[in-house]
């Protein structure tokens, strides 16, 4: 990226600040933090955003985008801190909605800029500097008030009494000044957008503080006289800057598993040159068929195969697999994750959002920028409650004015304090974010976050049978071919059709094929046409002479029009227009790890179903060995569509286990899903649930951290609205002082964020179940993904 920080600023831009929004209008320069939505029409972009800290913010930004003509939808989400902006680049450029964000007084930048790292740096920098100084002065201004509480009648001259005040006001200027800027920059943004945003009430509490305690320290004789809180006041900030501080430490460590894959990339790249050299580029100019250098500590910069040189690579952070991967020569490595023992050479084979790693941070920022059912309700009660936070402030200070205006306006001040419903927003984002992050570690992608409390109520688990409950990939067991025609050459012909299926039978065919040949087929397929479910058909040309072409079909036995084998194995038939060509039997093997998954599945209450499109007698044999107790056979796409909408019509809220290639209706139709395997590419999958690993332990382990995570949000809920509903009446009633007001506050968020970030670790049995499960894991499981 050419563009720096800050592309946003509540200043007056700089000449680098318009140079810098300017260089983002180069298409170019789109991709990195966008992806187009057709070809020639509107794009979608993620962006982080700097400067947001509630709800409120959230609905600033949008407005101020949705105002701009070209901008069609903009999506912000506050706990994550990013937005997803679709626009049209005919109508308008990301100079201008950058432009117009920081007119609002944010900032953005790209997802994938380096310096986002350096500017935030830089801001948790700032915000320590501030609670250093407010802790500072509250310290000082403590003790010149402590004088005051201790002395008895007569003990302290009214000269020193004055004396302490002033030195009190001069010490609360740098904290109102500097401390506090953060808090009254944004409740002046939400003002002059006709917002009353979360730190509205927290700033009017702030002045109203200051001003009162002034007018006291200015006249000491007058009305206000008696009333001077800078002990309350800078005790108050300070609380509330340090529980912003650690929510923000918290919230970034539980929900940085983004940012940490984000940033996993080198901006630069050794690449082979004509004679031999090498030479650093920047990413952007490696292209497929590119030569890379990659040296111990580096991360591949690409998508490609080891073609010089032997080493291990750590994945953890794309499969989940802790371990260290032998990579050797012919291998394929991905980007985004690290060279570990030797320098190697890669043939680039993808490049940017065609890499696997792409994929999974597109899925994962699709993810962040989701409000989940429960959230978006409490952005809703947010709003309004604020309003009615300062109308029950302002109502407070009329009841006690008569009695003492000074008292009067601290009730206020500790109404609005005490009031602010941080805690509320944060309940449900929080806790979502930190259980997607938990899941991307140990190699589950939370594709929809709402999904989270869908999976934590379901009852029943539909399992699809192959690249599922078996491995990955088949193997070829035994070839019937009609007389005259060799099995190898019918091998060949099947291979040639379905070079470009991702179906686990046409890879063992592939497979079968490279093992036994180093050439590739000596036909061409054109007009080839796939059918869910039923095969693939297409022509094959030969790829020497003239002899015409040949209208070829493989897939089941009613597609291909053929007589199935008398086998429980899996199979795979192939037809031309003279009829039947060859039968293919395939062996499929149950996944080690899949007994002890369902047995957990069950444990957790869950009834595991078994539905597959293969034989009834194959079906029922394999669910009999990995402990399911129903299964069906020769079902369709259509048959299990039919039957999961027949378990939901009974009430029972149905997960979907499959392999995301035939699968797609019934896993769009399931209240959750997963896409499980490792064929389908990440951008074809429909799943809630991504698995990368690959074990059949990630299903009752993201069952069981969904739970946790409904199980988090409503204590969250449960708290914030127990917070309110105990420190609201108390200060109305006048007996909540703003010190604790502002401890009460900083303390309910803080609380919820501690809480959501259980969900980031695993307890001690899910530690042991997962080392347990990496154990029956193959090595090569982790190595491909499945969409």
């Amino acid at each position: 990226m050419q563009a720096a920080l800050p592309l946003g600023s509540a200043s007056a831009p700089t000449e680098a600040d318009v140079q810098a929004r300017t260089a983002l209008d180069d298409p170019a320069e789109w991709p990195a933090f966008g992806h187009e939505l057709r070809a020639g029409g509107d794009w979608e972009s993620q962006v982080c955003v700097e400067g947001i800290h509630c709800a409120a913010c959230a609905f600033t930004i949008e407005d101020a985008l949705l105002r701009l003509p070209g901008v069609r939808k903009v999506t912000v989400n506050a706990a994550s801190r990013r937005a997803r902006i679709v626009w049209s680049p005919t109508q308008v450029q990301p100079s201008r909605w950058f432009a117009a964000v920081a007119e609002a007084g944010y900032r953005f930048a790209p997802a994938a800029d380096a310096s986002l790292r350096i500017e935030r740096q830089k801001d948790a920098r700032r915000a320590l500097f501030r609670w250093l100084v407010a802790g500072l002065c509250m310290m000082q201004v403590m003790m010149y008030a402590l004088p005051a509480y201790v002395a008895g009648p007569g003990e302290m001259t009214p000269d020193i009494e004055r004396l302490l005040r002033w030195a009190s006001w001069v010490l609360t200027l740098p904290v109102m000044a500097f401390a506090c800027g953060p808090f009254f920059g944004s409740a002046w943004r939400d003002l002059r957008h006709g917002r009353i945003g979360m730190d509205v009430p927290v700033a009017l509490g702030m002045a109203i503080a200051f001003v009162v305690s002034t007018a006291g320290t200015f006249d000491p004789e007058g009305p206000l006289g008696h009333e001077v809180y800078f002990d309350s006041l800078t005790m108050f900030v300070f609380f509330l800057l340090t529980g912003r501080w650690l929510e923000s430490r918290l919230r970034d460590r539980t929900a940085g598993a983004l940012d940490a894959l984000a940033g996993r990339l080198p901006e630069t790249a050794e690449r082979r040159q004509i004679h031999g050299g090498f030479e650093r580029v920047p990413l952007r100019r490696v292209q497929v068929g590119d030569v890379l250098r990659v040296r111990p500590g580096e991360a591949f910069p690409a998508d490609g195969v080891v073609v010089d040189g032997d080493t291990l690579a750590d994945e953890a952070l794309l499969t989940g697999e802790s371990r260290p991967v032998a990579k050797p020569y012919g291998e394929t490595v991905h980007a985004g994750s690290h060279n570990l023992s030797a320098p190697v050479l890669v043939l680039v084979r993808q490049v940017g959002s065609g890499t696997r790693f792409a994929q999974i941070v597109a899925l994962m920022e699709s993810a962040a920028m989701q409000r989940p059912r429960l959230a978006a309700m409490a952005d809703r009660i947010a709003r309004p409650f604020l309003l009615a936070v300062v109308l029950a402030a302002g109502g407070a200070a009329l009841w006690w004015w008569p009695v003492d205006p000074g008292h009067a306006l601290m009730v206020a001040v500790s109404v609005l304090i005490v009031t602010c419903p941080c805690a509320l927003s944060l309940a449900t984002p929080a806790a979502m974010l930190a259980s997607a992050g938990a899941l991307a570690r140990r190699g589950v992608l939370v594709a929809h976050m709402q999904a989270l409390e869908s999976l934590a109520t379901a009852q029943t688990v539909v399992f699809d049978k192959t690249g599922t409950l078996t491995r990955g990939t088949p193997r070829l067991d035994r070839v019937y071919s009609r007389r005259g025609t060799l099995p190898g050459d019918a091998l060949e012909l099947a291979v040639a059709l379905a070079e470009g299926s991702l179906h686990p039978a046409a890879r063992a065919l592939r497979q079968a094929w490279d093992a036994q040949h180093r050439v590739p087929p000596a036909w061409r397929a054109e007009a080839v046409q796939e059918q869910h479910g039923q095969g693939v058909q297409g022509l094959l040309w030969p790829q020497q002479g003239d002899a015409p072409a040949r209208h070829v079909r493989l897939g089941s036995a009613a597609f291909c029009e053929a007589r199935a084998l008398q086998t429980d194995a899996m199979q795979v038939h192939l037809s031309d227009d003279e009829g039947w060509v060859a039968s293919f039997a395939l062996a499929e093997d149950l996944r080690p790890e899949a007994p002890e998954a369902i047995a957990r599945l069950k444990a957790l209450g869950l009834v595991p179903r078994l539905l597959s499109g293969d034989r009834e007698a194959a079906a029922q044999r394999l669910a009999a060995s990995a402990g399911i107790d129903t299964a069906r056979g020769g079902c369709s796409p259509e048959d299990k569509l039919h039957e999961v909408r027949r378990l939901q019509a009974q009430g029972r809220a149905v997960a979907m286990v499959g392999d995301g290639l035939n699968d797609g209706p019934v896993i769009a139709q399931a209240d959750a899903s997963f896409a499980f395997g490792d064929a389908v590419p990440l951008t074809q999958a429909r799943a809630d649930f991504v698995v990368l690993a690959g074990s059949l332990q990630a299903v009752p382990d993201t069952v069981a951290q969904a739970r946790r995570t409904l199980r988090i949000v409503r204590q969250n809920l449960a708290w914030s609205a127990a917070y309110n509903a105990l420190c609201v009446p108390l200060a109305l009633a006048g007996w909540l002082p703003a010190w604790l007001a502002g401890l009460g506050m900083a303390l309910s968020s803080l609380v919820v964020v501690l809480n959501s970030a259980r969900l980031s670790r695993m307890d001690s049995a899910e530690r042991q179940q997962a080392v347990a499960s990496a154990e029956h894991v193959p090595a090569d499981a982790t190595l491909v993904p499945q969409g």
